[in-house]
């Protein structure tokens, strides 16, 4: 089972820190302590305070915030513009629709129209020849 070896790299980290501030200094302890401390207040001036780091925060939040809005509204807009063209779509198709269907609608009504009447003419040409005397 594998272990965590963070302590081993930060303790060899620390140990090659001292040895080269050792080496800087000559082996002199207090000169490599004087060394440590000057390049540790270069480092904290390079590193932003918190103040700076808190507006370039709030800085970055607006510009984004505001990038966000603009696409919302440009989304919306977009949509405003298509909503009556995808209305009016919706609504030929309807009645294309609605025509289609009454046109089925009529030609099935004049076809049964059609059949009753010529069903009908059949019959009655049945009838009258079982009541008329045959002659003409």
């Amino acid at each position: 089972m594998s272990k965590n070896r963070t302590g081993l790299y930060m303790g060899l980290a620390v140990a090659g820190a001292g040895g080269y501030y050792l080496y800087r200094s000559g082996g002199n302890v207090e000169g490599a302590k004087k060394e440590m401390k000057i390049d540790v207040n270069k480092a904290r001036d390079k590193v932003p305070s918190s103040d700076s780091v808190e507006k370039t925060g709030k800085d970055i939040g607006k510009s984004t915030g505001a990038a966000v809005d603009d696409a919302i509204n440009k989304t919306r807009t977009t949509l405003d513009e298509r909503i009556p063209e995808k209305t009016q779509e919706g609504i030929n198709k309807a009645e294309e629709l609605r025509r289609d269907a009454r046109q089925k609608f009529h030609d099935g009504v004049d076809k049964m129209d059609r059949t009753v009447e010529q069903k009908a003419a059949e019959t009655k040409g049945t009838v009258s020849g079982w009541f008329s005397s045959g002659n003409k």
